[in-house]
């Protein structure tokens, strides 16, 4: 039955069966990546800006002598301002991510996935331990679960790769010969038909289609409906070793790619 629900196609979101199996992303794509790093980049060059600004009201300050409470309040102000630089910067860092994701070939894929992580030490670390030697311990209290839930915010718990889009646009291809899929705007699960029971419900107004990879760089998702996957493989007479095959075989491709 065909969904009686506003399906928004996103540009350029459907693809036919692609013979190449290593993912390559659009220029569309790597031109938002770019922009997206860029801004991370200058979001966390004013955030370490402001860092510099909370050391050197420490520096100034004598061990012996605690901090006036105003110039306490302003060092906090500099560390929240950092702390939300910090985290904006991380989440442009990450939608670039998703647009233009690394290699797991590449031996800085850690570095390139988490560098928000890194990003957190860099703008807290050296507050937390010069508060400490200045023996501010509130401070350096105060900077350093800045610093933890900085990095929490900031890391990436399902970091994107070429692989991982490579394998996922294999399957959906293998599944129903093109690579189009169907999500909402609260979902976390793309879909491969439009009148799916979990996305054609009472309370979906919009279903928007593309790629797989569109559905990762819009809004992050990273898994397959289980529902659509059994009801297409059942239409098709698809088995689980089939579909297995299409997948192993992307891999190999990729492993290929990679060893040139």
């Amino acid at each position: 039955m065909a969904t009686k629900k506003n399906v928004i196609q996103v540009e350029g979101g459907s693809t036919p069966l692609s013979s190449q199996r290593v993912f390559t992303p659009t220029a569309e794509a790597k031109a938002g990546a770019k922009q997206n790093r860029l801004l991370a980049i200058l979001l966390w060059v004013v955030a370490i800006v402001a860092e510099i600004v909370a050391m050197a009201i420490l520096f100034k300050k004598d061990p012996e002598t605690a901090l006036s409470g105003g110039k306490r309040i302003v060092l906090i102000i500099f560390l929240v301002i950092d702390l939300i630089l910090l985290i904006a910067g991380s989440s442009f860092w990450k939608k670039a991510n998703r647009l233009d994701p690394p290699s797991k070939a590449s031996a800085l894929f850690g570095i390139q996935s988490q560098l928000g992580v890194i990003m957190a030490a860099v703008c807290f670390l050296p507050v937390v331990i010069l508060a400490f030697v200045k023996k501010e311990y509130l401070i350096g209290a105060i900077a350093t679960a800045m610093m933890v839930g900085g990095g929490a915010a900031s890391a990436d718990y399902h970091p994107a790769s070429q692989e991982q889009y490579a394998v996922q646009t294999s399957e959906v291809e293998a599944l129903t010969g093109q690579n189009l899929v169907f999500w909402t705007k609260s979902g976390t699960k793309y879909h491969l038909y439009d009148d799916c029971r979990y996305i054609n419900t009472s309370k979906t107004t919009d279903i928007f289609s593309g790629t797989v990879a569109q559905a990762r760089e819009l809004k992050n998702i990273t898994e397959l409906c289980s529902a659509c996957k059994d009801r297409v493989m059942k239409e098709k007479g698809i088995t689980s070793d089939q579909l297995q095959e299409a997948t192993d075989a992307a891999k190999r491709a990729i492993e290929s790619a990679n060893s040139e």
